[in-house]
């Protein structure tokens, strides 16, 4: 075998979604993380599909290049991307790096347990809480989040539902499950897929909504919900996702008008949890602060063979 291009990493899972840590890259010349971000769908073409795709990823894999911070102000700097190139802000993603960083011996813990992460969206500042040499709690505080309209009718002429629009860390569309007799659950995911395909083919491919979920809000005012999102590409995200849970609070509570200081639990259709809890009311809508937990799952050693015939990998659909 000759060995082109060496690559580690470090796998993180939060709630079950899964991350992959890059600390070793090619180096390039930038004067700002928004510089780097630009550059990066052409300077890391390669490295993109090598590190995501199958057989080294699969298709929910997300990525996170951590670098050294331009501002004085970071102790660290990272740059989230997924199969369909960059993305400006992940908060599983700072879970996965904090937790990867602290119990890999590359950031020395403090006592504060305050951190500041650099990202292309700004300077975030984490809480990471370590026991005995291993993080047992990450709390990020989000930006705002707000309904843009709500009880929108879907244009199909046999799901009869409607949807709110919500803006978290993307835009999303929150449907409702008292609208449709199929549970949120392992049993029933022929039906609930075949209802995102449906859903993301009426929502339009021109659509600006990053995320399709469907809520099952009966426990509701017990502070807990379930949801199942679908992305563009129709995939089920893995865990419930900072994102949608965030958004489908937002929905609720500006439906309801409830607001509560305790914890509101998302749970996903594969039993992972997220909890969020809102920070501040405020005019548009409600802030959060959210809270979980990253699990390292491997540290890895890449390899690309210029030899090998599917050197970019591949993605099963």
């Amino acid at each position: 075998m000759k060995i082109q291009r060496v690559y580690s990493t470090t796998d993180v899972h939060v709630a079950g979604e899964a991350f992959r840590i890059i600390k070793e890259a090619p180096f390039i010349r930038y004067q700002s993380l928004e510089e780097l971000y630009e550059q990066f769908p052409r300077v890391f073409a390669d490295e993109i599909p090598l590190l995501l795709n199958e057989p080294r990823g699969f298709a929910g894999l997300n990525g996170c290049l951590v670098v050294p911070p331009i501002s004085r102000e970071a102790d660290v700097a990272v740059l989230f991307f997924n199969h369909e190139g960059t993305v400006r802000f992940q908060y599983g993603g700072i879970v996965a790096v904090i937790t990867a960083l602290l119990e890999c011996g590359q950031l020395r813990h403090r006592t504060s347990n305050q951190y500041k992460i650099e990202t292309v969206s700004g300077e975030i500042t984490v809480t990471a809480t370590m026991e005995k040499e291993e993080v047992v709690s990450v709390e990020v505080e989000s930006e705002p989040c707000q309904v843009v309209e709500m009880n929108i009718p879907l244009a199909h002429p046999v799901l009869n539902t409607s949807y709110s629009l919500v803006q978290a860390d993307d835009l999303y569309a929150v449907f409702h499950k008292r609208d449709i007799s199929t549970e949120i659950r392992v049993e029933d995911l022929t039906n609930l897929r075949k209802w995102g395909k449906t859903v993301w083919e009426t929502l339009g491919q021109n659509t600006l909504v990053k995320g399709a979920i469907l809520l099952d809000d009966s426990r509701f005012e017990e502070g807990r919900i379930k949801t199942i999102t679908f992305r563009g590409d129709q995939f089920i995200l893995r865990s419930p996702g900072f994102g949608p849970t965030m958004a489908c609070y937002t929905s609720l509570l500006s439906k309801s008008g409830w607001s509560s200081g305790s914890a509101l639990a998302n749970e996903s259709i594969f039993g992972s949890q997220l909890e969020v809890q809102v920070a501040k009311q405020i005019e548009s809508g409600y802030q959060y602060r959210v809270k979980s937990r990253g699990f390292i799952t491997g540290i890895q050693t890449f390899v690309l063979d210029p030899t090998d015939p599917l050197p970019a990998g591949f993605l099963l659909k």
